[in-house]
């Protein structure tokens, strides 16, 4: 009669539990369960952890077992019924099967979540936009890497690997504590990796691969705030164009990148890479990197005035990070320092190194200034002035409903809009 036996291998501990399935002089095989035990807590004649106040884990592991000799048992009368042979693979197998464990490196992507964000990484490189013809670009990418990167991190901290299967609600929990407390992530970043993992989850089902579905409960939510994202208004824009700054400077090249930035809406990876070839009729024409879609924008007079002065030529090429740096500082000389609620990024030491994280609080507004200001800026600034549809299609933004979440009028900015049109138009009412 077949029958599955137990015993523990080796004198480190804790020491593996060890299944043995044996039938007479029939077979005998052995394997590895994956179950630790300390030593002491043994019981070789029972086959199971002692029942003492010390093992607290005695009932799980003890389960665990009762479960895996049934379920071996079980499975090896299916076999004889089909006639298939019974071997030592074949006991690995069902062992993995019986505790989700991948039989092979080839079939963890089907198993860990890690493994399966990586080959969803690998076939999004080889992958179609269908709407656009086109492959993902580089930063979608990116942006599938970076949580990939944080998931490692979490298993490393934890020190197991998450399975598919475990992605549930005390999951959740966990993975945003531990990005909130250990990675020092403000509550918008932390949602933008949920926001990955849900869609690596998605895609799992889709594949027809076991995967816990809670992630589809409504608590399994993508923690977010308020932004406080800074914009400057037509006065201070006119307050940074007429700076008087030494002529193609470093501070002049940037600020002029700046003035051409507010005034287009486009975002910093277009902006820095236009040329005198981008602009026909006093349009500037170009195919938009991130949707792929053509944009078409006309020069705004302080734009003409910036490319007059350069001879038709734009600025000096520059690098996103020294555009970030110098604008905040020609905003300074603008007098732009009204104290404001936002966020920058602040130094903060995690495991021993230094770390920047966005940060939020009250902070002169040329400090909170960036690259994608330009964009808010000209998007809000805009906006009740142009009909949205219209604004939309040089920023990009595909619903109104994003669009107005992007744009930055406060409470009172929508009074004194009311008042001006009232005001202008009290003869019409």
């Amino acid at each position: 009669m077949a029958s599955v036996r137990y015993r523990i291998r080796g004198k480190n501990n804790p020491a593996s539990i060890l299944a043995r399935f044996k039938n007479g002089d029939q077979f005998d095989f052995e394997t590895n369960t994956g179950l630790k035990v300390d030593i002491n807590h043994w019981s070789s004649s029972k086959q199971k952890v002692k029942n003492i106040a010390i093992a607290t884990y005695k009932d799980d592991v003890n389960n665990k077992l009762n479960e895996l000799r049934a379920f071996i048992e079980a499975e090896y009368f299916k076999e004889l019924s089909f006639g298939y042979e019974v071997n030592l693979k074949w006991l690995k197998s069902v062992v993995s099967t019986f505790f989700e464990r991948p039989d092979s490196i080839d079939k963890e992507k089907d198993f860990y979540l890690d493994s399966f964000a990586e080959n969803f990484i690998k076939e999004a490189k080889l992958k179609i936009d269908h709407k656009t013809g086109k492959s993902l670009s580089q930063r979608t990418i990116e942006y599938y890497e970076l949580t990939l990167n944080k998931i490692r991190d979490y298993n490393k901290f934890n020190g197991k690997r998450i399975k598919l299967v475990d992605i549930n609600l005390k999951f959740h929990e966990s993975f945003v504590n531990y990005l909130s407390k250990e990675q020092l992530l403000n509550s918008n970043t932390i949602g933008f990796y949920m926001a990955k993992l849900i869609l690596f989850c998605k895609s799992a089902e889709r594949k027809g691969i076991k995967i816990n579905l809670e992630y589809k409960n409504p608590e399994f939510y993508k923690p977010s705030n308020k932004t406080k994202d800074i914009y400057l208004n037509e006065n201070e824009i006119t307050d940074v164009f007429n700076l008087q700054l030494p002529f193609d400077s470093k501070l002049d090249n940037a600020r002029d990148w700046f003035i051409i930035g507010l005034w287009s809406g486009l975002r910093v990876s277009d902006l820095l890479n236009l040329t005198k070839g981008d602009i026909e009729d006093s349009l500037i024409n170009i195919t938009n990197k991130k949707t792929g879609i053509p944009v078409i924008i006309p020069l705004h007079e302080q734009v003409k005035s910036v490319l007059d002065k350069r001879k038709g030529e734009f600025p000096r090429p520059i690098s996103d990070q020294r555009f970030n740096d110098y604008i905040k500082d020609v905003c300074e000389l603008a007098k732009i320092d009204k104290v404001v609620e936002g966020a920058k990024m602040v130094g903060k030491k995690i495991n021993k190194k230094i770390i920047y994280r966005k940060t939020f609080g009250n902070y002169p507004k040329f400090e909170l200034v960036c690259s994608h200001t330009c964009r808010r800026s000209f998007a809000t600034n805009h906006y009740g002035k142009l009909d949205t549809l219209t604004i939309m299609k040089i920023t990009g933004h595909k619903t109104e409903k994003q669009f107005l979440e992007y744009i930055k009028v406060t409470p009172k900015e929508y009074a004194i809009k009311l008042k001006e049109f009232w005001k202008n138009n009290t003869s019409n009412l």
